[in-house]
């Protein structure tokens, strides 16, 4: 789990940056643009999700 959370976390944060990039900003909400903004905020959620399982992780571990 060590391993596995944080190449996760890279995953999630290169597909933010990639999906950014596919954003037409003129508008952002038509055609593939709108994929595009879906992906960002998936991708956003999922780093956050991340982040809280980490830092869930570490308190369990002091707990213990």
């Amino acid at each position: 789990m060590k391993i596995v959370l944080p190449i996760f976390i890279i995953l999630s944060l290169g597909m933010f940056l990639f999906n950014l990039i596919q954003i037409d900003w003129n508008n952002p909400l038509a055609g593939k643009s709108s994929v595009a903004v879906i992906g960002v905020m998936a991708s956003a959620s999922a780093f956050l999700l991340l982040l809280i399982l980490m830092l869930s992780k570490r308190i369990a571990k002091k707990i213990n």
